[in-house]
């Protein structure tokens, strides 16, 4: 408990047991104090208490997706145009793959980047779940530690679905573009895993190739947003707290944030892809862990 404490910096974190009786009587919120009351004799009857996270100002902490020694600050200074050339054969085919699937959604979404963000991020946070569930099955297979990549991969999938959670906030995608998340998501899924299995340095260019895109993709929304194209609207209170952004930050402030974390991700998938194309395993070199 006292080492994780040590870790919020920026929070206070506050653990008390949780009363399993409604705390108002007021009719208008009864319901809503069933439901608390409902949520809180389970835990109480299993021992699973919650505890109660305030931020260092006193207020509630309200976020259950992450906690606060889970937010930091990103590394904004990380070279957003770094590009791996493609002199292989297994570099060029990556390369190709990404190419190929970026003009479909270039001509769909045009200058929409709100909506191409909700889309990339959906389909960005797969290859890092994957990659870590593959590798963890294959550390149980063989009785062996993994270097501390399946961590990594995980955060990576974790940090690319809190860019999710940040946009929604902003736009909630129409019934066609979520049936289009399904129908990509469920064609790259399948097709990441199969590739995983076949070939993990071609896997993992592919991923690093993607986030190069995703970096560009963000870059273009910065561009917009700076130069007056879009409204830059207040930041989501979710990512001020993700990122630990000042309080008046706004939308450009996100967006710079998220394309450095596309960044570090495109760096470690390439750093793994090439550590397979020099005949290595993940695990004989250190995952980058809390790369943020």
């Amino acid at each position: 408990m006292s080492t994780t404490m040590g870790t919020t910096r920026v929070f206070n974190v506050h653990a008390r047991n949780w009363s399993t009786q409604a705390s108002s009587s007021d009719s208008s919120g009864s319901e809503k104090n069933d439901d608390n009351e409902k949520k809180l004799t389970v835990s109480s009857y299993w021992g699973v208490t919650p505890p109660s996270i305030t931020k260092a100002d006193g207020s509630a902490w309200k976020w259950n997706c992450f906690r606060p020694w889970e937010a930091y600050q990103a590394d904004t200074s990380i070279d957003v145009k770094k590009h791996h050339t493609p002199v292989t054969w297994n570099d060029k085919f990556a390369y190709w793959i990404v190419q190929a699937c970026k003009y479909p959604a270039h001509l769909y979404f045009q200058r929409k980047h709100i909506h191409h963000a909700v889309l990339l991020e959906t389909v960005a946070a797969v290859p890092g779940m994957v990659g870590g569930m593959l590798l963890h099955t294959k550390s149980l297979r063989r009785f062996e530690q993994s270097g501390g990549w399946i961590k990594a991969l995980l955060e990576e999938a974790e940090n690319e679905r809190m860019h999710l959670m940040t946009f929604i906030d902003i736009y909630r995608p129409k019934w066609h573009e979520r049936a289009l998340v399904f129908a990509v998501q469920g064609v790259f899924f399948n097709a990441y895993f199969l590739a995983y299995l076949a070939s993990p340095k071609l896997a993992h260019r592919i991923t690093g190739y993607l986030e190069e895109e995703a970096v560009s993709s963000y870059t273009e929304f910065l561009n917009d947003l700076e130069n007056g194209a879009m409204e830059d609207i207040p930041a989501p209170a979710i990512a001020i707290d993700y990122w630990c952004l000042p309080q008046n930050s706004t939308l450009k402030d996100v967006v710079r944030v998220i394309r450095a974390d596309e960044a570090h991700h495109r760096d470690i998938n390439h750093f793994a892809s090439d550590i397979h194309c020099q005949g290595h395993e993940l695990k004989e070199y250190p995952a980058p862990i809390g790369y943020h």
